[in-house]
């Protein structure tokens, strides 16, 4: 099977994870969707991890309101050892399901850091990755920035932006609009 592996801390899930859920499985061409909730993104605020598996559970129960969704919570991450580096997620996913094909799944975002993260160079020649777009960021200046730096490094470049759709919304604005009291459901997945 072809899945699309699509980590974060979805801290909420929310209307724009749908849309590219949707994407994924529709016109992306994947047979599934591997949603993995991050206890703890190396680049981010460590006290994320006290509440992975609330937020874990509040994905599983995001997903099941929409049940043609062919998305499957995983909480493959959950059980490892920290630190939680995307390239020990994938290998642990391929050794585990060794007969399906992952691609990763990253905003356009993530285009400018990847050369930071753990065995970026493993990431890019073993698995494909799948970028979508984020408000603000020139996805095909970033791409092509990332296919020189291939280039330098004499790695294969499997990466493509996909054409999911763009919502311009983040888990971080819904955050701040509740604890400022405002009513978030529409936003909510």
């Amino acid at each position: 099977m072809k899945i699309a592996v699509y980590p974060g801390s979805f801290d909420p899930l929310h209307i724009g994870h749908k849309a590219i859920l949707e994407y994924l499985t529709g016109d992306g061409g994947y047979d599934c969707t591997y949603l993995i909730v991050s206890p703890q993104n190396p680049f981010k605020d460590p006290s994320k991890a006290l509440n992975a598996r609330r937020r874990y559970e509040a994905a599983c129960e995001a997903v099941a309101r929409h049940p043609s969704l062919k998305v499957k919570v995983d909480d493959i991450e959950l059980g490892m050892e920290p630190p939680n580096y995307t390239i020990r997620t994938l290998d642990a996913l391929k050794a585990r399901e060794p007969g399906n094909d992952f691609t990763l799944v990253i905003g356009a975002d993530n285009l400018a850091g990847l050369p930071r993260w753990r065995c970026v160079r493993r990431i890019l020649s073993d698995y494909e990755i799948a970028v979508y777009p984020r408000p603000g960021f020139d996805s095909s200046a970033l791409l092509e920035t990332l296919r020189e730096y291939c280039r330098r490094q004499h790695v294969r470049c499997r990466v493509t932006l996909i054409n999911a759709p763009l919502v311009d919304i983040s888990s971080t604005q819904i955050r701040r609009a509740l604890a400022r009291g405002r009513d978030v459901s529409r936003w909510l997945m």
